[in-house]
């Protein structure tokens, strides 16, 4: 049933276009589409809640159908002008490009959570409760320590307790369960590293032979296609990227590869994680190049892959 905006109680806008990871230092301008889907957490706080997402325009296809997103908007000039001219109970900014937080700063609002601009020193900073989280993002050491997964700090940064609540996805792919496998090999090219070797993926797919019916990564260029893909795999081996979170979206059974990335920061509500057995002390490097001689990612052997196969699969 369609919620009317006179019957809600608050008017919320998120700010989560993809320039910057919410947890990383980094800002660039591709798109980091699975840090706004992994966004979505925060919607279960604000469900009764008249909630307005801007984001890029890449990013549409996760939020699209959203039951708890009632306006998504593009980030243009337009649009700025627009909700410059509106008002809200709550803005949270989750963008640490400078520029969009001080747009988020000139929006007329109550409350306030994550990212701001200091007009000083022409730098981002954060709302008071969000102080760890900037933390987080400039200390790669502390962020190591941190040992949070990265819902438990959004939610903290809006004053709330994470209780295990996932991401929320508005496709709803209609797609058969039609392979027991899917092989989510590819990263995106902001962190190379993050793959696991192709040979290793060959030599993963001859261990499991005929005994389970395998699918390599599809809809690369189509993001509904990739979604429908992943929804049609019983169980996905994936790298660190947008595939594990939309499986876990999807409430799919994962085996997640982790090298230069913190695992513990990445929840997943079925299956396991598996981290290079090898004696670097750099992991997790959060880097996009390595310094080692042998990528860590290396350091996973096929076998052991294969085997948290035959674990899940049993259990």
């Amino acid at each position: 049933m369609k919620i009317e905006q006179k019957q809600l109680k608050e008017k919320v806008l998120i700010i989560k276009l993809g320039y910057s990871e919410t947890l990383d230092g980094e800002i660039g301008m591709i798109t980091s589409l699975g840090d706004v889907l992994r966004s979505t957490v925060l919607l279960h706080h604000y469900k009764n809640a008249y909630v307005t997402w801007l984001v890029d325009e890449k990013a549409f296809p996760l939020l699209k159908g959203n039951p708890f997103i009632h306006r998504i908007l593009f980030y243009d000039l337009t649009t700025v002008l627009q909700l410059q001219s509106e008002r809200f109970d709550t803005v949270i900014n989750l963008e640490k490009v400078p520029g969009v937080c001080a747009f988020s700063d000139s929006i007329n609002a109550w409350r306030r959570y994550g990212f701001r601009f200091d007009p000083e020193k022409g730098e981002t900073l954060a709302y008071d409760g969000s102080q760890n989280v900037l933390e987080i993002c400039m200390d790669v050491e502390y962020k190591k320590k941190t040992k949070k997964c990265w819902e438990e700090v959004l939610f903290e940064m809006v004053g709330e307790k994470w209780q295990g609540e996932g991401f929320i996805l508005g496709y709803k792919p209609k797609s058969d369960i039609t392979y027991d496998i899917g092989f989510n090999c590819y990263v995106g090219e902001k962190w190379p590293i993050k793959a696991w070797p192709l040979e290793y993926w060959k030599e993963l797919e001859s261990h499991i032979g005929n005994k389970y019916t395998i699918s390599w990564q599809q809809g690369l260029k189509n993001l509904d296609e990739y979604i429908e893909w992943i929804n049609s795999c019983r169980i996905i081996v994936t790298n660190d990227s947008l595939g594990l979170h939309i499986a876990n979206g999807l409430g799919k059974k994962i085996i997640a590869l982790f090298g230069p990335t913190i695992s513990s920061e990445v929840y997943i509500s079925k299956g396991v994680k598996l981290v290079p057995r090898v004696d670097y002390n750099c992991i997790p490097c959060l880097s996009s190049k390595c310094t080692q001689t042998e990528l860590c990612m290396r350091f996973i052997e096929p076998k052991e892959v294969y085997n948290a196969i035959e674990e899940i699969i049993k259990a």
